[in-house]
């Protein structure tokens, strides 16, 4: 029988340095008798030589589409839009599932090549758990982002060019400096914080410096009434970490933002969930994902009113793109390790379901 293989691809987004497979993840699968082959890649945070040096197989930059058929293709963000069939089997974050810009087109390639896609955000142990998540480093990187767009804020200016950082205390450190202080007065609220993703925003704001009593936490308890939030205008950072699944009250509008007139207190909205495109958005000020090199988009609340930005970049666990990629991808690992056997494993098996089910609604949506 033939060695279970996984084929490691580049990652064509711009600034994306993250990784599915860590040289130490590979080295475990490696170790388990799995093939690992590896596309060269300058932009990935691991060098291509920490995986030689474990084993792994080599292989050309972006090479993955004359990949042998057996190969299991796994990535982290969504491949580069195309028309062309894709026959693999693939693993990554398809952001095609709640109807997202796209979905039933790039879904189609699948149905027409034969090949199958399992979903990272779909992959669930029985209780519905995902098995990997970048939630923590997703929040932690967000408030970040917020905290450094308020302190360019402040100075009268626009937050330029994000740089991913090494380490979590070079960003803490850098962050601090910026604020130069003003963190003091600063008041955050974190909407979703009980989970992963908002216990990042959190802990970023602790670490920071935020008195404890000027960050606000809510979760399903304090949304429960339904928005537009007032609440969210008396802060001058709001990150939104939900993970959203159905229509719901919009969190804040835009003519919420106009009414509260020139003594509104908020200046940053992150939206760390980043549902731009989906047509439940619950924070619909904005129509664009921002991106690493121009992250912020302003919001227009009129002439006399302060100004109010909007941070929705959606691969922000790459600004900590080393410690973000070990932590998922050990969490990924036990299930990486059932994968041949996914015919009979509940989260393979539960992944596999939901992708047909999905891919039978793009036809119809396709009309095919």
């Amino acid at each position: 029988m033939a060695k279970p293989c996984f084929w490691l691809r580049c990652e064509t987004k711009e600034f994306e340095r993250r990784a599915a497979l860590t040289p130490t993840t590979a080295k475990a699968l490696l170790e388990a008798g799995f093939d690992i082959f590896v596309e060269r890649d300058k932009q990935r945070i691991f060098n291509d030589a920490e995986y030689e040096a474990v084993g792994c197989t080599l292989v050309q930059n972006n090479s993955w589409p004359t990949a042998p058929s057996t190969a299991t293709i796994i990535g982290l963000k969504e491949i580069q839009p195309s028309t062309d069939p894709l026959p693999h089997t693939h693993i990554h974050f398809g952001h095609w599932y709640k109807n997202q810009a796209g979905w039933s087109a790039g879904l189609s390639r699948f149905h027409r090549g034969g090949g199958t896609l399992y979903d990272l955000e779909f992959l669930t142990d029985p209780s519905g758990r995902r098995v990997a998540a970048f939630g923590f480093h997703a929040g932690f990187a967000g408030a970040a982002a917020g905290a450094l767009a308020f302190a360019s804020q402040q100075k009268g200016q626009k937050l330029g060019r994000l740089q991913p950082f090494e380490k979590e205390e070079d960003m803490i450190t850098t962050v601090k400096a910026l604020l130069a202080g003003s963190e003091k007065g600063v008041k955050a609220l974190v909407i979703g914080a009980l989970g992963r993703c908002g216990r990042g925003a959190v802990d970023l704001f602790r670490k920071i410096g935020l008195a404890e009593d000027n960050i606000i936490k809510w979760d399903l308890n304090e949304t429960a009434k339904g928005g537009p939030f007032d609440e969210i205008l008396e802060c001058q950072i709001f990150v939104n970490c939900i993970y959203l699944n159905s229509a719901i009250p919009s969190f804040i509008t835009r003519d919420q933002i106009v009414a509260a007139g020139p003594t509104r207190n908020l200046s940053v909205v992150v939206d760390v969930s980043c549902d731009t495109t989906n047509p439940f958005n619950p924070i619909p000020i904005y129509t664009i994902n921002t991106t690493f090199s121009d992250p912020t988009v302003s919001v227009d609340v009129g002439p006399q009113n302060p100004p109010l930005s909007v941070v929705s970049i959606d691969h922000l666990p790459s600004l900590l793109p080393r410690e973000a990629s070990e932590q998922f991808s050990q969490d990924l690992l036990s299930s990486l390790l059932e994968f041949p056997n996914r015919a009979t494993a509940p989260v393979w098996t539960s992944a596999e379901k939901l992708f047909k089910e999905k891919v039978a609604a793009a036809m119809v949506a396709e009309g095919s």
